[in-house]
Order: C-alpha cells, then sequence, then structure tokens
C-alpha cells in the first residue's frame, strides 16, 4: 500500500492529505486521485442541483392545463413542447391509453420497402 500523499487543493490552493487508506478506497472504487481537498468537494457537491445528501426543494410550476383550462401547478419546468395536465386530466388520460403511448408494438410492425 501506497504511503500518504500530499496534494494541492485546485480551488483553495491549501495543500492537504491525502491519506493511504482513502487511497486504497478511491482505487478500489476505480475514482480518480481527488483535485480539490475535502471541504472545497464538500462545497462543490453543495452547488449542484441534487448535489450532496440535503433534500433541495422541488421546483413547482403554475401552469394552464392542456386538459380542462384550469390553472395548476406542476412539480417540473416545462418545456413547452409538450402539453402539460393537471393532476385529474393526467389521470384520466393515463387510464385511457394505458400501456401504449402512442407507439407501436412489435406485432403492429409494417414491412416498409420490402415490397410485401
Amino acid at each position: 500500500m501506497a504511503g500518504d500523499q500530499e496534494l494541492t487543493c485546485s480551488d483553495c490552493g491549501q495543500s492537504f492529505t491525502f491519506s493511504a487508506e482513502d487511497q486504497a478506497f478511491f482505487n478500489e472504487r476505480g475514482y480518480s486521485t481527488p483535485k480539490r481537498c475535502k471541504q472545497c468537494r464538500q462545497a462543490k457537491k453543495q452547488e449542484q442541483p441534487g448535489g450532496g445528501y440535503q433534500h433541495s426543494e422541488s421546483r413547482s410550476a403554475s401552469v394552464i392545463c392542456a386538459g380542462c383550462g384550469q390553472q395548476t401547478t406542476v412539480p417540473f419546468e416545462p418545456r413547452g413542447d409538450r402539453p402539460v395536465y393537471c393532476q385529474n386530466c393526467f389521470q384520466s388520460r393515463k387510464k385511457t391509453h394505458a400501456g401504449g403511448g402512442g407507439r407501436r408494438s412489435f406485432g403492429d410492425r409494417r414491412s416498409f420497402g420490402r415490397g410485401r
């Protein structure tokens, strides 16, 4: 097993120890040598959406339902390229369109371009 390594953090410039135990842990999991000290790694993790172990508040958007025209709130930011439905309309559409989603099954294929 290799000994401890002294590394320099790419964010704060401080030196930190990459212990032999940490090296074995990183190597076991296929991780590369860290570029940041522990404090900067944790700070970076917290900056990323969904990063770290804390649950961030979900985003919600107020929209008009494409089915009934009522205003509703959805737990995502609509992209604008698809209709958005309230919970009741979404559930009723889900029941009437169960399993298909408008896609063909394998048994429904056509032999395009084969002259049959």
